[in-house]
């Protein structure tokens, strides 16, 4: 319940029903891991809870705190991988047909691309996610805390970026 004296301020259990399906799904997009992007949202709403939480504007607070984690679990991720297959923990296995294969190279396109956006300044990654998820240019800007008339062109240099990147790494277009 939001307190005394706070005006339109909506309360955590209302941000928690408008906003959790939707941070989920981003979250997933951003890791991967459906059950990893549950419990990020869970931490989100939880740091929402907490006193002193921002509340008068907390659908953007929520996005970008949640874009954050999720970047953040992201580079963990990576690191973590990388680690193990440089300790020969991880061998691919042989596909068994063309579903298979199709699903080991859809993983491999969508690792490539989480790649590319861990190393990203985090308001492009930030931008591109969002953008990704269907969001706005208000909420957009919002979230990421910019002018809203500057995230059309803030966008077109965070995706001319991230292009550059994954053909300077991988050689071809997406």
């Amino acid at each position: 319940m939001p307190p005394a004296g706070s005006g339109p301020r909506e309360s955590v259990e209302s941000l928690f029903r408008r906003h959790y399906g939707r941070l989920v799904s981003l979250l997933a997009r951003v890791t991967g891991d459906p059950a990893q992007a549950e419990e990020l949202a869970a931490d989100v709403f939880c740091k929402l809870a907490r006193p002193g939480a921002p509340h008068a504007e907390s659908a953007p607070w929520l996005y970008r705190v949640a874009l954050n984690a999720g970047l953040d679990a992201l580079r963990s991720n990576t690191r973590r991988r990388r680690r193990e297959e440089a300790a020969g923990a991880e061998s691919l296995r042989t596909a068994s047909g063309p579903t298979a294969l199709d699903s080991l190279l859809a993983e491999e396109r969508r690792e490539r691309v989480r790649g590319i956006l861990a190393e990203m300044k985090p308001r492009d990654a930030q931008l591109l996610l969002l953008r990704a998820e269907g969001l706005p240019y208000k909420e957009l800007a919002a979230a990421v805390g910019v002018q809203p008339s500057s995230v059309g062109t803030l966008l077109v240099r965070a995706e001319a970026e991230f292009a550059r990147r994954y053909r300077e790494r991988y050689g071809e277009d997406l």
